[in-house]
């Protein structure tokens, strides 16, 4: 993105300066549902592709940087909060956004030492370097819709050059979704404490697909794979997805690994008491997931 064109974009936005306190946590029910990150944290440059019916996704990245993380959307997670908090409220959001590193860092439940300020601002580099191209709300699946998380960041100071925060201004694909009350979805504050790329996934497919259902959900496992973007082969992806139904560390939901007859083996989840995931007893059989 040329410099010319970056400061005509911030010349036609107005600045929206962060709201304080503690804010429900929100996401956007599209990278909740599909792979748009890397799930590892190792570098990855292996581009993520996708299709799905109509839906197809490409998420590519810069040697430098490698693809955007999972741990990353948390400065997504972040900023849709606030845009839904400042619409609710009555107050006019912008895609041109600003905020000091503290104040995101302990929204996302962060340390805040010089080492985690370095952290986000490499979260942020991979977020602005990292390029994705889709189908999803596009009027015609032959149209693809191309941007990067963050289309520009930057670091204010003051003249005596002590600090004064950052900007960053958002996709209008993203902010779009997350202006729509259907398109959003408020998360449980524990997801940031969920240190496995693979369960924090896991949980946003699960509150996606899940919700509030009496009965719960179901996908097949190997699709399960495929939906994730990982480069785990399946082999190594269930095995760890059989220690996350172990341990149930899904806030809220409880994991249950199914194995029809016949057919191929499905992940489960229900809603459950959050603060005790005591064994089920008899309950129905959970609703299979759609492939879309």
């Amino acid at each position: 993105m040329s410099t010319a064109r970056c400061s005509s974009e911030r010349e036609q936005l107005d600045l929206f300066r962060a709201l304080p306190g503690d804010l429900a946590p929100r996401d956007a029910q599209d990278l909740m549902a599909y792979p748009f990150f890397s799930l590892a944290k190792s570098k990855r440059l292996t581009p993520i592709d996708f299709k799905a019916g109509t839906i197809v996704i490409r998420v590519e990245a810069v040697a430098e940087h490698g693809l955007a993380t999972i741990w990353d959307a948390d400065v997504l997670i972040w900023a849709a909060s606030q845009i839904v908090e400042a619409r609710d409220l009555g107050l006019k959001p912008s895609r041109l956004m600003a905020a000091t590193p503290y104040e995101i860092l302990s929204f996302i439940g962060r340390g805040v030492s010089a080492r985690d300020y370095d952290r986000l601002k490499a979260a942020l580099d991979r977020l602005q370097s990292t390029t994705v191209a889709t189908s999803i709300r596009q009027p015609n699946e032959r149209r693809m819709h191309r941007f990067s998380w963050i289309n520009e960041w930057k670091e204010k100071a003051d003249p005596h050059g002590r600090p004064l925060g950052l900007e960053l201004i958002v996709p209008d694909w993203f902010y779009a979704a997350v202006l729509d009350d259907a398109l959003v979805l408020t998360i449980d504050r524990a997801y940031f404490r969920l240190t496995g790329g693979l369960e924090r996934w896991l949980y946003r497919l699960v509150r996606k697909h899940g919700g509030r259902q009496q009965h719960g959900w179901s996908f097949d496992v190997a699709y399960l794979h495929t939906k994730s973007g990982s480069l785990s082969p399946l082999k190594h992806f269930t095995y760890d997805l059989r220690d996350i139904v172990r341990r149930q560390t899904l806030p809220g939901y409880r994991l249950t690994l199914e194995q029809p007859p016949d057919a191929p083996e499905r992940l489960a989840f229900a809603p459950v008491d959050a603060a005790a995931l005591a064994p089920l007893g008899k309950r129905e059989p959970s609703r299979a997931g759609d492939k879309l």
